[in-house]
């Protein structure tokens, strides 16, 4: 799917419709000193198998992709809810 690199949309901070960039959400690195990660680590400690059972096929073929939104005015971000795609692709908007 097409989606434009520039959208004009609500922003919160300015209290009015600005243009926002747009920009597909990653995910961060996951920090190994959190308190989850290190309660994973403890339950995955240990002899044998894994903590949970491995699953042998997934129900859904694609993952939701989130969009960042930043303000060209203020530079606040927000995320607009992820659609289900194989694939987005952020284009230039048509002059016309």
């Amino acid at each position: 799917m097409k989606h434009p690199k520039v959208v004009n949309t609500y922003c919160p901070k300015c209290k009015s419709h600005t243009q926002h960039t747009v920009a597909l959400y990653k995910a961060g690195k996951r920090r190994g000193l959190a308190e989850g990660e290190r309660r994973y680590a403890r339950k995955k400690r240990g002899y044998g198998s894994k903590r949970k059972p491995e699953q042998k096929r997934t129900a859904k073929v694609t993952k939701k992709q989130v969009l960042k939104l930043t303000c060209k005015k203020c530079g606040y971000t927000m995320h607009r809810r992820g659609v289900r795609l194989k694939k987005l692709e952020l284009v230039e908007p048509v002059k016309g």
